[in-house]
């Protein structure tokens, strides 16, 4: 287990952009895989009704899911499964997640419960150093409730055209969750992802979003991979599926990125 220096409980990360196809469960699953490497004790919450980061991890029963933790109470221990790797937990996800929104317009604590699910003194008994939310591809109360729940967002940022014009209406939802709910939501980080040394456009999505979002942008960048895209369909993470490939490396170094930037937040 890698010391982070925080009595209080798991650093815990949303993952989040509201653009489809961006490669974001594809981090959460392995930016979790390269974490559960690295000595950290890792929990994957997965809040996308699709499911996809419970099926790249290979979870099969899921009797037992997200939407029981926040609309039906159910405790961690019941929703929490270990996964193939050692040290990554996993709270699955259903297509039942799809009717959330509808579910939790009519409750009066609608924002804040995954916050309190989270919360649970049983999740000291995981020993956790980090949990990752791979939240739906849409803005909406799940998104919301991930924000309220985490310390700090990632946003994975695909190398394409247009691809900063669309963290624009993100910040804005991160701007008014730090208003109404969670004053300390920070940006963990932009990580860029299908990204193509040879290609003139990745290289100047990269230089835009270097001039203009700074530090803000992890050194770290994900390449387009086929081995990356090939492991979900073997419920693997790619860093199981293939180690040595450039998309493992490169989960890997990410990985390390984000342990370096919570101790310094710790300290």
């Amino acid at each position: 287990m890698v010391d982070l220096s925080r009595p209080s409980g798991p650093r815990i990360i949303a993952v989040a952009n509201q653009k489809g196809g961006v490669g974001k469960t594809t981090t959460a699953i392995n930016l979790a895989a390269g974490l559960a490497e690295a000595g950290c004790r890792v929990l994957v919450v997965d809040l996308d009704p699709q499911g996809n980061a419970s099926t790249g991890l290979g979870v099969e029963d899921r009797d037992w899911t997200t939407y029981d933790l926040i609309l039906d109470d159910a405790p961690l221990e019941a929703v929490v499964q270990e996964s193939e790797i050692e040290g990554l937990f996993v709270v699955p996800a259903t297509v039942d997640l799809s009717s959330a929104d509808i579910e939790l317009i009519s409750n009066e604590k609608r924002s804040y419960l995954l916050h309190d699910a989270l919360r649970q003194t049983a999740i000291d008994k995981f020993d956790l150093d980090f949990v990752l939310i791979d939240c739906p591809p849409s803005l909406n109360l799940l998104t919301v409730n991930a924000m309220v729940a985490a310390h700090s967002v990632l946003v994975p940022l695909q190398s394409e055209f247009f691809a900063l014009e669309g963290l624009s209406q993100l910040m804005l939802t991160i701007r008014e969750v730090r208003q109404t709910a969670n004053p300390d939501l920070r940006i963990e980080g932009v990580v860029l992802t299908m990204y193509d040394n040879r290609n003139n456009l990745s290289r100047q999505v990269e230089k835009d979003a270097r001039d203009n979002l700074g530090e803000m942008v992890f050194k770290t960048k994900i390449p387009r991979n086929v081995r990356v895209s090939e492991a979900p369909s073997y419920a693997l993470p790619v860093l199981q599926y293939d180690s040595g490939s450039l998309g493992a490396m490169a989960y890997r170094h990410l990985a390390r990125e984000v342990i370096h930037k919570n101790k310094n937040v710790a300290a």
